[in-house]
């Protein structure tokens, strides 16, 4: 599989230095991680190659999803984390329908947000478009930068 073929992603400039918009995404990902009205709440997050990941998200209507439970991949201060779902703590295989991947680059004064969802198949990327990718997405992005923005202001 080429690199993109099974991609669905979001970016935005952010007004704010990178070091901002790492603590935001690091220390306050319960007020962003998942569109407003529904929240997140994180259970475990062990920031290092192989540490847990799982949060879980709750909607207005007392819905419930998850926990996401994954693995950090990859984790670069201020640069980039890799997740993925393919695996729970431990290096537990299970289901897999993503790694996400964030990246932070410095663009002038301001910070260049990327997040990727790169699906297994075809037919997982059209699940997640079909969930709601965008506009859920999109809206997570927005909490996001307005949340840096804050800060950093």
């Amino acid at each position: 599989m080429s690199e993109g073929a099974h991609e669905l992603s979001v970016s935005c400039t952010i007004a704010a230095p990178r070091a901002t918009c790492w603590a935001v995404w690091t220390d306050r990902k319960a007020e962003w991680f998942c569109p407003k009205p529904w929240r997140a709440e994180v259970i475990e997050e062990d920031l290092r190659p192989g540490g847990r990941s799982a949060v879980q998200m709750f909607g207005p209507d007392g819905e419930e999803t998850g926990p996401m439970e994954g693995v950090f991949l990859e984790v670069v201060p201020g640069q980039r984390v890799v997740t993925t779902d393919a695996y729970a703590a431990g290096w537990v295989p299970q289901t897999p329908f993503m790694t996400a991947i964030w990246t932070f680059a410095d663009e002038g004064e301001a910070t260049r947000f990327t997040a990727i969802a790169r699906h297994w198949d075809a037919e997982a990327k059209a699940r997640h478009e079909a969930m709601g990718f965008h506009p859920g997405w999109d809206q997570m992005m927005a909490q996001f930068k307005a949340l840096c923005e804050g800060a950093a202001g």
